[in-house]
């Protein structure tokens, strides 16, 4: 009797959140979903051991749990959650309720009536910090602090651990012995997740797959030009084309894998199911017998539309002496799983999943064949979105195909064995988002990102091959040009989606960038101080209203030296998220016809920091160390409890009755601390003192 073989793929990523240099996690994202996802997804098929799933594990995200079960992880969202309640600072106060509720109010946060309560006081607050705080005392900061991470439990260890059963129970009130245990019951789930996964691969109910080292878009590593073969014209930026990136990126994670699991993984979900020609050819070259995609690429490959009997088959990718067995996800299915099955009932939903695949399988069946159902998802982010974390409908969907006859859950390599493939002589070169490549590539901070990213990667072959970098260093620069590569980042650019820590993945790209500059002992280029995303921030300037004449020593000597000079000040509220640091607090300047004067007021700078002016005709670099100032001339410039610079006006090509235009940005070494303005130019009026009112 023919059957119905489900292949259930269940993606896990996360992007690359450490700052190889700083050693520092940026966001949370990885141990959240360690806590809540990676674990208790694999688990729960102790119970149905006839169902076999296929588990897609990013490497770059492996190694991010391992070092937050070392205890080698960092991150400020742990560092806030763990510190005493009384000795948090106002800024670790602001810091807190801005970014503790980062979670689905409704599954997450009000299945907790404590954490809802302090919910509802952020909101009457209007999400405003200092507000906020009248009603957050050290009691509801550290109630906080406990149920905004107790919220991210898995639900194995809802139910079933006495520890956390207890700390649940207790609501409110948590005691600083609560909040410790807390964080030594994360440190256990982290490292359960792991050997879950080792456990079940060897007793074969999983299969692991992998994705690229860093989560590239491996088709625009080898030609970003390719894109305009699914979308004619698109505005690209300059041709990047490194395929030995994307086979270095395959043979890295293949490598990391099997050391990790003891066997290499057979089957590739190429980042994003992005595929072309061009990778399926160094996929089968570096051993990967299996990969899978969109039946939306299948339906462009083929030319027509996607449909059940196209899609619920294998395929065989063969040219040139390469081959590679290739499924495409039904996009329909896999969609009902992560976006409308969490607003039904779990046996609703699981009728109505058995019942989606057994008509669309119906036909296959009816002529006497086998057929393959792909359902190949994020299985990480879409569970807060259903009730108790999804596990009501996966139980009763397992429970559900366990005890049909004609159906049965296998992994991609069983299917493979099971299903015959078809032959496929070319494969159209797109992603699982409509077939192309749009969300990566094309938009206007895209192609800025991807044109960093190009820079960064000549400099470091002209480097390398001058001999002009020690191989440590070298092999640095090499890994953050990796790192740069992912996806992630230009996911989140562009007008397409759209993150709270937007602004946080920004400031993580471009440092990767710098880092990259800095392990090859170059200047960064000073495009990297400035987001690539189009933020919303709101400027205040005031135009100056008399002449100034300060002297240049670093010092506030007087108050009157700098009255009537214009202000240029950046509202940090307004639009900043954590990770956007605002080191220039304010901006003064002023002329007396000869030169312009420039302050500048920082909030807490590093030890050693390098400002760089710039203007359209040219760029100045002033390295600010100690309560020294090192100017090129003819700059004067003096650094105290601020920074003072003297330039002439005829140094910037200025006459009386024009505007100067300037923007600067802060450095400390290589890594961007802080840009004037967030966007384009600051322009600076410079008139004839007789035009002063007097």
């Amino acid at each position: 009797m023919p059957r119905i073989y489900l292949t259930f793929v269940w993606h896990m990523h996360q992007p690359f959140y450490k700052d190889l240099v700083t050693g520092e996690y940026h966001l949370p994202w990885t141990r959240m979903h360690a806590l809540k996802d990676y674990y208790g997804m694999v688990k729960v098929l102790q119970d149905f051991p006839q169902v076999r799933q296929t588990f897609n594990l990013v490497p770059s995200m492996i190694a991010q749990i391992e070092e937050y079960a070392e205890g080698k992880a960092a991150d400020p969202f742990l560092r806030v959650a763990l510190a005493p309640a009384e000795d948090l600072s106002e800024s670790d106060q602001s810091f807190l309720l801005r970014y503790f509720f980062q979670a689905h109010p409704a599954n997450l946060i009000r299945r907790y009536p404590r954490y809802g309560e302090l919910y509802d006081a952020w909101c009457a607050a209007g999400r405003n910090p200092r507000r906020a705080r009248g009603y957050f005392g050290a009691a509801a900061l550290r109630d906080l602090q406990v149920l905004s991470q107790v919220a991210w439990f898995d639900e194995e260890f809802l139910d079933h651990d006495p520890g956390v059963r207890e700390l649940v129970a207790k609501q409110r009130g948590y005691s600083r012995a609560d909040q410790e245990a807390m964080g030594r019951k994360q440190l256990e789930i982290v490292n359960a997740v792991m050997p879950a996964y080792r456990d079940f691969a060897q007793r074969g109910q999983i299969e692991v797959s992998t994705t690229p080292f860093y989560h590239p878009i491996l088709p625009l590593l080898c030609d970003s030009n390719v894109a305009s073969i699914a979308h004619p014209y698109v505005p690209l930026p300059r041709q990047f084309q490194y395929p030995e990136d994307a086979r270095h990126q395959l043979m890295q994670a293949r490598d990391f894998m099997e050391r990790r699991f003891g066997v290499a993984p057979a089957g590739l979900w190429p980042s994003e199911g992005s595929v072309s020609d061009a990778v399926f050819r160094i996929a089968s070259e570096c051993g990967f017998r299996w990969a899978a995609t969109d039946n939306g690429v299948l339906a462009r490959t083929l030319g027509q539309e996607a449909n059940s009997r196209i899609t619920y088959q294998p395929y065989r990718w063969e040219q040139e002496g390469h081959s590679i067995h290739t499924i495409f996800r039904d996009h329909e299915l896999s969609d009902l799983v992560g976006f409308s099955y969490s607003k039904m009932p779990a046996d609703a939903a699981v009728a109505h999943f058995l019942g989606f695949v057994r008509e669309r399988c119906e036909p296959i069946l009816a002529s006497g064949r086998d057929a393959l159902a792909p359902v190949i998802l994020d299985g990480e982010n879409a569970w807060e979105y259903y009730d108790r974390n999804g596990r009501p409908f996966l139980r009763q969907l397992y429970a559900a195909i366990s005890a049909d006859p004609r159906m049965e859950a296998v992994t991609v390599t069983e299917a493979l064995e099971r299903v015959p493939s078809e032959p496929l002589g070319h494969i159209f070169p797109g992603s699982w988002i409509n077939a192309n490549f749009d969300v990566w590539i094309g938009a206007e901070e895209d192609n800025r990102a991807w044109d960093m990213l190009l820079r960064a990667r000549e400099s470091y072959e002209a480097t390398v091959a001058a001999g002009r970098v020690s191989e440590e260093n070298r092999a640095l620069a090499f890994e953050e040009l990796m790192i740069a590569e992912g996806s992630d980042w230009c996911w989140w650019y562009g007008p397409e989606h759209y993150s709270e820590n937007r602004a946080e993945f920004d400031h993580l790209y471009r440092s990767h960038l710098s880092n990259v500059y800095r392990a090859l002992g170059l200047p960064a280029p000073e495009e990297l101080s400035r987001p690539i995303i189009r933020t919303e921030f709101t400027g205040h300037h005031q135009h100056p209203s008399a002449p100034v004449k300060p002297s240049i020593d670093g010092e506030v000597t007087s108050y009157f030296e700098w009255m009537g000079a214009g202000r240029y000040r950046v509202d940090a509220r307004s639009g900043a998220m954590h990770g956007q640091r605002f080191v220039v607090r304010e901006l003064l300047y002023g002329s007396d016809h000869h030169h312009l004067y420039l302050r500048f007021d920082l909030d807490q700078p590093p030890p050693r920091l390098r400002l760089c002016l710039t203007y359209p005709g040219g760029r100045w670099d002033i390295e600010l160390a100690s309560g020294r100032a090192d100017a090129p001339a003819p700059l004067r410039a003096a650094y105290g409890r601020v920074v003072e610079i003297a330039a002439p006006l005829e140094a910037f090509g200025a006459r009386t009755e024009e505007s100067v235009k300037l923007k600067f940005s802060l450095w400390d070494g290589a890594l961007p601390l802080d840009s004037l303005p967030q966007e384009g130019w600051i322009e600076l009026p410079v008139t004839d003192p007789g035009e002063w009112p007097v």
